[in-house]
């Protein structure tokens, strides 16, 4: 008998019996819901009763008892056959059995008999299933990557029919009598759909539940199945609560599962729909064709949908239309598809529904060639469907990849066509083709390659990209997940215990750490020497830790504020630091691995590493046969499209002078730039497009999917070592607060910054997918995290707890470094961490020293290098024009004269001979602007380089010298990174024109003049500059002294400006061998290079030393009697003076020449002084007055010196009434013409000799 608590439960009610009779036995055995609703019924549980009567023991008790009967088995060969054999059917008669149905039977055969009361009808509809099928593949190869699961047919119809009640509520009702029995039509304000589930009772027994999901129309497909498995796991649970029951408006029922066509489900009362689901086969009539004839005949799966439902208050017009509307959306008709996709996050166009063409021979034919030119869109543009922006999903779709583009449509997904080898098949179904070109081009990652033309390049990647994809291992997913949780918990424990304080977070873009991880350990397995990373300050705390080697405990103690480096006068925020460490990967292996020290300008870092790399494989000697230490440069989006220092340097990799084998760049794509959007940032679509004019290949990869974000890193290793090319890693993610930690990013950015603020971590991301795949369970995942926070906190503690003993030694040793006239120039200290940082052994205490140098060689060396001029190889041709300048070279290395040019040669090749390395490039360095230096020659015939200065020793040190790209940024940052790291040799850049180096100003600012005191790195870097008024217009006549002398301090670098071949000679000898290192500047002349009256003797460059200060050179002048003015001038200005003084015949001037301007040598000044005491000293220069040396000299001009140029009462600066000749101050450096030039130089010399 059907009670009232189980009136409304429909098919349910065998259940609700069930536990109705387990709460009358005993209370307790259900849940508090199911207590509570019998409760309410007012019926009372309680004991079982007690058996009506007990079974009497009738046997004897004066005997014991019988034992039982049994039998042996049988001996006869024949018995044993009978008994092995079926019972013959004649032995007995079968009897026919009566079994009381009890419980579920029992119900649902009630419910049966019941549900004939309802007046009920039913509509079938035959639903073709092709795009059901399709889409439904996308949707779990999609799942299967990513987060685990699967969608089923039941998931998809079930919500076709939900959509539909949607649309069509006088589908979604019911029939009731009111309360005076009248009959009523009940519309529910929501659908709850109830779902049919096959669950084993606690006996065993197969039974049929049908829980309700509420609301079902309030959520999209995702949430729908969420929701369906939640009640199909608390159903297998036996979970089931009295609401999941109640309420139900539509039943689902798919008898389809086990093969029936359709079926006429009865209708339950309280429900006044039910919709069967039939089986999914091929037409009847083609049971017997082959899968080819199906696919050639365009003959798909069908689908019966049946609408059973009430009809007393649904017309048979209304379920058929209802039924249509289901068939619409599972074909896609309405965008069913679309919002299905999108409810998934399946970053793919959905397959849409259209009819087969009608066959045509040469339609057909031409196909084979439609499939090729779709499988080459995909590799071309299939980077723009790709699911690459963790931020927003969008459906991707692009013409070029529709199927319909190329005349195709859903029906040759069946059918095979040639593929040239796609995948390693040379046939496949159009199917496998999309699928495998979906896996390819267009998941988490979008590659860019087909712009490369080298075909075996493309081949390369092909290969790769189209292969079978190699499983990631338990081991990787591991250490995947180990640092992904590194980085987020490192990141969370600053923000945590450092509250505001600047660190350029990585959180959003912690990928990163994986990237680097994953590369670093691909190079230590190859036995690679070293990794050498450049980056600006997002994230370089993390990778300095978590990549670099660099102590946690050491950034703690930055962060409260005990770091000092020693050697450095000012150091530097932790976020620009550098350190050198070992990276320790799987399986046991390590490599060194170092992170260029760079200031927050972004890339100028770029150039340096590329540098630094250079020098270390130098070093190591492989050349080209191996390019053994790998360098990677991290970059951020705005930067890289917007910082032609990038371009640069990409534009160097394939240039002899610069080549490194390969660089990895790795974009930290967070998709601003501080407040700037990437519309206003970039004219391209992505922020990598430049570069794809230099065939370099580019992986765009959806930082979420840590997996991906290995295998781009693994790829991009394997593409280094295979081509010795760039290859370019796009991280697209987003950076999770500000530009830095006290910055609003919502002020500018408030969409976009609601959306980060809502999105799970990537650790928290791939966890799951983890969990949904089945890869890791939750108490690993746990685990791996709370062990490393708990490695922090224990290191914080220690930290912490040895701050006080350090402080004042911190304080007491910034002190000592700052002090005023504290030097730094104490090579045992440069560049020392104390808190056991390693420093690069470029930069141990002096790198590279060689003990008892003279900057004087011996006269044969000189005439070695003369004599090698003309040893031309036999065969040689040299060019007619130059053949003479060389023989004057050889002949002024025994009789004098030499020049400019060959005093150079002659310093760097007597270098070379005693094991020096020499580096020189610049801009037309070899032949140099002025068609001076010759250094490398070329046959008048043939083209063939001849180079003298190989051939002067044997066993000598290698000479490198090479024209540059027309480039200063990144070419200067390149020779800086050169010499940091080549402490032994001598590095030098040769600018166009002075003023060429105006394009580097960054590197100058950021590291020529100042890394020392920021981060004790030392360098030995010449830069050559060539500077002279010469009447050829404000451009290239001015190297800007004024600008490097005004960054002088701290003797940070040494500026000269020599006036001599012999002197720059010595200087550049000399140079090489100081230590401790420090940049050189050069202020090169042009036409003192062919000027007779400045060449120098043999006897001054095998005997002497750099001179600081020339003092007068006229004998009889220097004695000093007479002389009442003294000129002091530094470089090409000296010649114009010493001419108008033999011109006036004035013996009572004598002219002094300053060569180095920094740092001034007090005790040389005064000493070419001295014979002229009395006499009045007057600065002259071809600079106007605001620029040139003046500023410098008339600020910082030694004490005697100073004196003697100010008059008494002078208030020092650059007013008129000082000791000073020069143009009068302008805001450009140079007149435009050479006749104005002309009319003030002589005015200028004039007045240096005129007495007023």
């Amino acid at each position: 008998m059907t009670t009232p608590q189980t009136a409304d439960f429909g098919a349910n009610e065998w259940m609700v019996e069930e536990m109705r009779e387990a709460w009358l036995a005993d209370a307790s055995s259900v849940s508090a819901p199911w207590r509570d609703f019998f409760d309410a019924a007012g019926t009372t549980g309680g004991a079982p009763r007690e058996p009506s009567g007990a079974v009497q023991d009738v046997t004897r008790s004066d005997l014991p008892p019988a034992p039982p009967s049994s039998t042996e088995p049988p001996t006869s060969p024949y018995a044993l056959r009978l008994a092995a054999s079926p019972r013959s059917p004649h032995e007995g008669p079968a009897s026919d059995t009566d079994t009381r149905l009890r419980g579920a039977a029992a119900r649902t055969a009630k419910n049966m008999e019941a549900s004939l009361e309802i007046p009920t009808a039913t509509s079938a509809r035959a639903v073709p299933a092709k795009v059901l099928i399709e889409n439904r593949a996308i949707i779990n190869a999609h799942l299967a990557r990513t987060r685990g699961g699967k969608v089923s047919f039941t998931h998809l119809i079930g919500w076709a029919v939900v959509e539909a009640l949607v649309e069509m509520p006088a589908m979604n009702v019911s029939y009731r009598l009111d309360a005076d029995g009248r009959p009523t039509l009940r519309s529910p304000a929501h659908v709850a759909f109830g779902l049919a589930i096959d669950a084993p009772s606690s006996k065993g027994e197969r039974r049929l539940l049908v829980p309700s999901i509420k609301e079902a129309d309030l959520t999209d497909l995702s949430g729908f199945i969420a929701a369906y498995e939640g009640l199909v796991r608390k159903a297998r649970a036996g979970a089931l609560e009295v609401e999941d029951f109640a309420g139900t408006t539509v039943t689902l029922t798919n008898p389809g599962m086990i093969g029936t066509l359709h079926s006429v489900p009865r209708l339950m009362s309280g429900q006044g729909l039910i919709v069967g689901v039939g089986s999914m086969a091929y037409p009847a009539a083609f049971a017997g064709a082959s899968e080819e004839t199906l696919a050639r005949q365009g003959i798909g799966k069908v689908l019966t949908l049946t609408s059973t439902y009430d009809h007393r208050v649904i017309q048979g017009a209304t379920s058929g239309e209802f039924l249509r509307l289901v068939e619409r959306k599972l074909m896609g008709l309405d965008g069913f598809w679309d919002r299905a996709f999108t409810s998934m996050r399946v970053p793919h166009e959905p397959v849409a529904w259209q009819r087969d063409t009608t066959y045509d021979p040469e339609l057909e034919t031409g196909k084979p060639a439609r499939v090729a030119e779709l499988i080459h869109a995909f590799r071309q543009r299939g980077h723009l469907a790709a699911d690459t922006d963790p931020l927003t999903y969008h459906q991707r779709h692009h013409p070029d990849l529709d199927l319909t583009t190329y005349g195709l449509s859903l029906w040759d997904l069946d059918r095979p066509f040639p593929t040239r080898g796609l995948g390693g098949a040379s046939r496949a179904t159009l199917r496998e083709i999309l699928s495998l070109l979906r896996e390819a081009y267009c998941g988490t990652a979008g590659i860019e390659y087909m712009h490369i033309q080298d075909p075996a390049q493309r081949a390369w990647w092909q290969e790769r990209l189209e292969g079978p994809r190699a499983a990631v291992g338990a081991d990787e997913r591991h250490r995947i997940l180990t640092k992904l949780a590194q980085a987020e918990a490192f990141e969370t424990f600053l923000q945590t215990k450092y509250v505001g304080q600047k660190r350029f977070s990585l959180e959003g873009g912690e990928s990163l750490i994986v990237a680097l991880d994953r590369l670093l350990d691909a190079a230590a397995h190859d036995g690679l020497d070293e990794v050498v990373i450049g980056m600006a300050h997002r994230g370089r705390l993390n990778v300095l830790t978590n990549i670099a080697g660099k102590s946690y405990g050491q950034v703690f103690d930055e962060f409260e504020g005990n770091g000092v480096i020693v050697g450095a006068g000012t150091g530097d925020v932790k976020y620009h630091l550098g350190t050198e460490g070992v990276f320790s990967g799987t399986d046991g292996v390590s490599t060194r691995v170092s992170l260029a020290a760079n200031p927050s300008h972004l890339e100028t870092v770029d150039g340096v590493v590329e540098g630094i790399v250079r020098a270390k494989q130098d070093r190591i000697g492989l050349g080209e046969r191996g390019y053994t230490v790998m360098p990677v440069l991290v970059h951020g989006d705005a930067a890289f499209a917007g910082q032609g220092v990038v371009y640069e340097t990409l534009n160097m990799s394939q240039l002899p002078a610069y080549r490194v084998g390969g660089t990895v760049h790795i974009i930290v794509n967070n998709q601003i730039g501080f407040t700037t959007g990437a519309a206003s940032a970039r004219s391209t679509n992505y922020a990598t497009d430049l570069a794809k004019g230099l065939q370099v290949p580019i992986f765009h990869i959806n930082a979420d999917d840590p997996e991906m974000v290995a295998r781009a890193a693994r790829h991009a290793y394997e593409y280094r070592a295979a081509f010795h090319k760039d290859v370019i890693i796009d991280l697209i993610c987003y950076r999770r607060r500000g530009h830095n930690e006290g910055d609003d990013p919502s002020m500018t950015q408030p969409v976009m910054y609601r959306l980060i603020d809502s999105l799970p971590s990537t650790r928290a991301v791939y966890t799951t997918d983890l969990l949904g795949r089945g890869e890791i369970t939750a108490e690993q995942a746990e685990q791996i995290d709370s062990s490393f926070r708990d490695e922090l906190e224990r290191i914080f503690s220690s930290t912490r707890a040895e701050a006080p003993a350090r402080p004042e030694e911190a304080t007491a040793r910034a002190t000592a470094l700052l002090a005023e006239g504290a030097s730094l120039a104490d090579p045992t200290t440069v560049g020392r961490f104390p808190g056991g940082l390693d420093v690069p052994a470029s930069q141990e205490a002096g790198a590279g020293m060689m003990i008892g140098w003279t900057s004087a060689v011996e006269p044969g060396v000189v005439e070695r290098i003369g004599d090698a001029q003309v040893a031309w190889p036999e065969g040689f041709t040299v060019h007619p024009k130059l053949e003479p300048m060389l023989r004057r070279r050889q002949d002024s290395s025994r009789a004098g004269g030499i020049d400019w040019a060959f005093a150079e040669l002659v310093a760097l090749g007597s270098l070379l001979m005693e094991g020096v390395p020499v580096r020189l490039a610049g801009e037309d360095a070899r032949r140099a602007t002025f068609a001076q230096r010759h250094a490398v020659l070329h046959d008048h015939a043939t083209g063939a380089e001849w180079t003298p200065l190989d051939f002067l020793t044997p066993g000598q040190a290698p000479l490198e010298i090479y024209d540059s790209l027309l480039s200063e940024y990144a070419a200067l940052a390149f020779e800086y990174g050169y010499s940091v790291e080549r402490p032994e040799g001598l590095t030098l850049w040769e600018a166009q024109f002075g003023d060429f180096a105006n394009g580097a100003q960054s590197v100058i600012d950021e590291y020529v003049t100042s890394a020392t005191q920021k981060w004790g790195q030392r360098s030995g870097l010449v830069m050559l500059l060539p500077h002279g008024q010469e009447g050829q217009g404000p451009d290239h006549s001015s190297a800007r002294i004024e600008r490097y002398l005004q960054m002088c301090a701290q003797e940070n670098m040494r500026v000269v400006m020599p006036s001599t071949p012999a002197n720059h000679f010595h200087l550049l000898r000399e140079h090489t061998y100081t230590r401790p290192r420090r940049p050189l500047i050069v202020f090169t002349p042009k036409q003192l290079l062919r000027l007779k009256a400045a060449t120098s003797p043999v006897e001054d460059f095998t005997s002497g030393a750099f001179l600081p200060v020339i003092g007068e050179t006229d004998a009889g002048i220097a004695r000093g009697g007479g002389v009442d003015r003294v000129l002091m001038c530094s470089g090409r200005v000296y010649y114009d003076l010493v001419a108008e003084r033999e011109r006036r015949g004035d013996a009572s001037t004598a002219i002094v020449r300053l060569e180095q301007l920094y740092p001034l040598d007090g005790e040389a000044i005064e000493a070419a002084l001295a014979p002229f005491r009395g006499a009045e000293v007057v600065w002259v220069q071809d600079e106007p007055r605001n620029l040139g040396v003046w500023p410098f000299l008339a600020l910082a001009a030694p004490a005697g010196l100073a004196r003697r140029l100010r008059p008494a009462g002078h208030r020092g600066g650059l007013d008129d009434d000082a000791h000073c000749v020069s143009r009068p101050a302008a805001a450009s450096p140079a007149p435009g013409t050479a006749g104005l030039y002309k009319r003030q130089q002589e005015v200028l010399v004039a007045a240096a000799f005129d007495r007023s």
